[in-house]
């Protein structure tokens, strides 16, 4: 893990060097720092990145501007650091393609953290020494009738048609299907797949039951699948045959 690359956007220098120099204490050896939403994408363009921590108020073109584009180029984790604290701006940040958002000032430390938790879910998808194994072992896929998720492989397909499903989407997804009728809070759900604590964010959870309603049900404001109820959280829900995995 502590040869992933991290890619650090943000416009004042001075929090560039506090992470980098955080980072490396902590054993990450691949830094690149950056100042400006353009050069992020230079550097998404020119070689693999692992994680991108984007401040969202950059000059020119913003974080969130910018993230779609991002998201283009890579699937690697998008941390955002922001000043803003209101619901809708994290919002914001979720839905054009961020996977967590931490408010300055900030713990460096946390940020840490979360990298950490970042980078141990996308880069089981990635490692190759991971892939070679999956390929000598028959797969485990969850099968929900209208759509089956492929442990090893990380893949999810509904109607017969592989969807495009981000690294957090997916670990969620996978874990409610491990689960199926199971009601999970918000905070269970965060701490399950996120890995730390839920710090009172529930909107995180929110987003990525959302994302995921998107690609599996019929009509994602009538879900039939990832239902929520009311005053306890969310749960999968297996009818009959449906939920089955084959190992």
């Amino acid at each position: 893990m502590n040869d992933a690359f991290i890619l650090l956007v943000d416009d004042e220098q001075s929090i560039l060097d506090m992470l980098e120099t955080v980072l490396r204490k902590e054993g990450f050896t691949s830094i690149l720092k950056v100042t400006t939403a353009e050069e992020a994408l230079d550097a998404c363009s020119d070689r693999r990145v692992d994680i991108i921590v984007l401040d969202v108020m950059l000059p020119g073109r913003s974080g969130i501007d910018a993230a779609p584009f991002l998201r283009q180029l890579t699937n690697a984790p998008i941390l955002f650091l922001t000043a803003r604290t209101s619901d809708f701006d994290k919002l914001t940040g979720f839905a054009v393609g961020g996977d967590d958002y931490i408010t300055k000032p900030f713990n460096p430390l946390e940020v840490v953290a979360r990298i950490r938790s970042q980078l141990r879910r996308y880069l089981v998808g990635t490692d190759v020494k991971r892939v070679e194994a999956v390929e000598r072992r028959t797969p485990t896929i969850y099968n929900f009738g209208r759509f089956q998720v492929n442990e090893e492989a990380g893949e999810l397909i509904v109607e017969g048609q592989s969807v495009t499903c981000p690294a957090l989407v997916f670990q969620l997804l996978l874990f409610l299907c491990k689960n199926p009728n199971r009601i999970f809070g918000k905070s269970e759900l965060y701490e399950s797949v996120w890995g730390i604590d839920a710090l009172n964010d529930d909107n995180t959870v929110m987003v990525h039951i959302h994302r995921i309603r998107e690609r599996i049900e019929v009509d994602p404001s009538n879900p039939q699948f990832v239902v929520n109820v009311r005053g306890l959280g969310y749960k999968l829900i297996q009818k009959n045959t449906q939920g089955t995995a084959n190992l």
